[in-house]
């Protein structure tokens, strides 16, 4: 897969607009957007008004040209359902500090980086884990959290498709969570992302562009003992697949449609298996 991933053959064309991929830039790729979709979700998610992700990014480095880079991120998911007094229900907290480390040449537009996360996830509920019935209780149960990740990320350029493109693989775990969580929620995973940004075509050197569509695939394989479910029950399986368009008329703002099928990220509502297409506007402040 690596040696494909750079490999990918491309005819002969005009790579001026390549530039070096500054360590911001990548880890902007690997922090993931902020957005907000629209009443419109296709599925079988409950009726929302909206869903909103909150992914504010504060970038800790010693200097510019640093191979090393901190990047704090207090970042919340929320969600508004369409019930009477229009009720938010039970936010995602999950503050991560993530460090980055270049191991190639900083002046390449391709190469590759490694990096290492810590992130709690909480719903900030006090509440008993299960109802009298020995359910999961939704509106107070108490959720938490706490995980460790590890990966690389691999950049490269295509310059057939006047492309930039990443691959970032990771292993997280899951060492501290409240205790009710045993046997029914996965402990360790693998989580593999792809991402192509396309810049737009007839623009020539530009300092700074942005990206007028990307596309972003990501998996993850939940591994342990879960429900009872088999090692090789697709049940395991978490899929998302994100286009993103960027009008010319938007500067940091665009439009996207997301498939996602696989577990509830949404704290305690985990046991809820999702099969959902989305819409809505994503935030784009990466700039090539």
């Amino acid at each position: 897969m690596i040696i494909a991933f750079y490999a990918y053959p491309c005819k002969a064309q005009d790579s001026s607009w390549k530039k070096p991929l500054s360590l911001s830039a990548i880890s902007q790729v690997n922090q993931g957007n902020s957005y907000i979709t629209f009443p419109t979700d296709i599925g079988n998610l409950e009726p929302l008004w909206f869903e909103a992700n909150l992914i504010p990014n504060f970038n800790i480095r010693k200097s510019k040209n640093s191979r090393v880079m901190g990047v704090l991120t207090p970042q919340i998911i929320l969600r508004m359902y369409q019930e009477e007094s229009y009720p938010v229900r039970t936010p995602s907290y999950m503050p991560h500090v993530t460090v980055y480390y270049r191991l190639t040449e900083k002046e390449k537009s391709s190469g590759i980086s490694l990096f290492g996360r810590f992130k709690h996830h909480s719903n900030g509920q006090q509440g008993s884990f299960f109802t009298d019935s020995l359910k999961i209780n939704l509106e107070s149960g108490n959720f938490a959290a706490n995980k460790f990740e590890g990966g690389i990320i691999l950049s490269n350029t295509n310059t057939r498709f006047k492309a930039f493109q990443f691959f970032a693989s990771s292993i997280e775990i899951y060492p501290w969570c409240v205790e009710e969580l045993d046997e029914i929620y996965s402990k360790f995973r693998w989580n593999n992302t792809f991402s192509v940004f396309k810049l737009p075509l007839g623009e020539g050197n530009e300092n700074q562009q942005k990206a007028v569509v990307s596309l972003k695939i990501e998996t993850s394989w939940m591994f342990g003992e879960v429900n009872s479910w088999n090692n090789f029950s697709l049940d395991r399986l978490n899929l998302g697949l994100t286009i993103h368009y960027l009008p010319k008329f938007f500067e940091d703002i665009g439009f996207f449609v997301q498939y996602y099928h696989g577990q509830d990220y949404y704290n305690i509502y985990f046991e809820h298996h999702l099969d959902v297409l989305r819409f809505g506007l994503m935030t784009e402040k990466l700039r090539f």
